[in-house]
């Protein structure tokens, strides 16, 4: 089933997780047991990630079709960066022969050492997925990343609001948010779109503060703001009991964000799992939603 129809269908706010397949194949087991005690959390979809430029696409397709086969609704991610036409019409028909019948339609990043003008190909945009997929398979549900803070590339947030409006217009049916730390930058998305029309859910993606160190990682990488109100109180946790503090004030800081968000109307949260269990059961055991 199209996963949007089960996001309008939902009768009460629900967790999606996202996974990272493993590298190695040696890992799989270890993947596959998580993914099972995850089971608990009662996930409406999971989706699973796609290297840059595709790299991973193997792996994302193998583990998408297991998760299938294991009874989940899953959903794979697909980069049109540097991707022909008949790649992407070929992975979608291997995602089909499988069961699988949605996919998060994302521009990507070029490989490393390459520009973006090198790699684009024929997809300059995910507007542009996200037309051929429609055309290509009719009936495959297809998600979008949404920015409650500008994209990095975007000049503006009018510029980026007006981007992420054309993509949900062009057949997507839902929107998933990248990582953010202030539920106001939601709230002004989600108006901004009802402003234009656009009635499509926008779930929030949440991604627990882990480390100072993973912190600056993850902002170096996707361009997302942290208030300034916050970052003191993680560097104090820090000074006062290292890496543990800071793991449990990001946790404490994620779960406010979840109640607020729940608050506000969103249809349930996306949970960056970085395939730890631990992690996600304590947010859904204290979350109680």
């Amino acid at each position: 089933m199209r996963i949007g129809t089960l996001i309008r269908q939902a009768e009460r706010p629900f967790f999606s997780l996202e996974f990272f397949p493993p590298a190695e194949e040696s890992q799989l087991p270890a993947f596959y047991a998580t993914v099972e005690e995850l089971r608990a959390l009662r996930p409406l979809f999971v989706s699973v990630t796609y290297g840059a430029g595709g790299s991973k696409q193997r792996n994302t397709l193998a583990v998408t079709a297991e998760l299938t086969r294991l009874g989940f609704t899953a959903m794979a991610h697909l980069t049109c960066v540097g991707a022909r036409p008949e790649d992407i019409a070929g992975f979608l028909r291997a995602l089909r022969s499988h069961g699988v019948d949605n996919v998060l339609a994302l521009r990507g990043d070029p490989p490393r050492g390459t520009t973006w003008e090198d790699a684009c190909g024929p997809f300059r945009h995910t507007v542009d997925l996200v037309r051929f997929i429609r055309r290509s398979e009719p009936d495959m549900g297809i998600g979008v990343a949404a920015y409650p803070a500008p994209h990095p590339e975007s000049a503006t947030f009018a510029l980026d609001r007006r981007h992420t409006a054309a993509k949900l217009a062009a057949g997507a049916d839902f929107a998933i948010t990248q990582l953010f730390f202030d539920v106001r930058e939601y709230e002004s998305l989600v108006d901004d779109l009802r402003g234009r029309g656009v009635e499509v859910p926008v779930i929030p993606g949440i991604l627990p503060i882990l480390s100072l160190e993973s912190l600056r990682r993850v902002l170096s990488l996707c361009g997302a703001n942290i208030p300034g109100k916050l970052y003191l109180e993680l560097e104090e946790a820090h000074a006062k009991g290292g890496t543990e503090a800071v793991r449990d004030a990001g946790l404490a800081f994620a779960l406010r964000q979840i109640r607020s968000l729940i608050d506000m109307g969103a249809p349930g949260i996306h949970l960056y799992t970085l395939n730890r269990k631990d992690m996600c059961c304590r947010i859904a055991e204290e979350a109680r939603f």
